[in-house]
């Protein structure tokens, strides 16, 4: 059985970490992940009792990188879905900055997402 939304990013949000992965729901694997845990990425950061922003962003370019390496930038053509509004409902709405930080790096460092939002309410910061 194929599934329409094959690749889709998903978060995980703690006091001291960031996680973000890339699952194939086809396979039931992950594709690529990048984390604060990791010792390359925690070196360049200050993250100290809680990540931040900016430590969400360089979460969000490493794996773009991965992706990039991996071939799958763009999905295989069907892109990568998120769900914006269902990440900051599951994380909390403090987290919202790190979840858009995340997103928009991915973007910006030429990642096809597809954004799932169906709602009116969205929680996306003002620009």
């Amino acid at each position: 059985m194929t599934v329409l939304k094959r690749y889709v990013l998903r978060l995980f949000i703690s006091l001291k970490y960031i996680t973000a992965n890339v699952v194939d729901r086809n396979n039931g694997r992950i594709v690529a992940t990048a984390s604060t845990v990791e010792h390359a990425i925690k070196g360049s950061l200050e993250c100290g009792r809680s990540c931040n922003a900016k430590s969400a962003a360089v979460v969000g370019e490493v794996l773009a990188m991965r992706l990039k390496v991996e071939g799958l930038e763009q999905g295989q053509g069907r892109g990568i879905h998120v769900n914006v509004n269902k990440e900051v409902e599951k994380k909390g709405f403090n987290n919202r900055t790190k979840i858009w930080a995340i997103v928009n790096s991915l973007k910006n460092n030429g990642v096809e997402l597809i954004l799932d939002d169906n709602d009116e309410n969205s929680f996306r910061p003002s620009s």
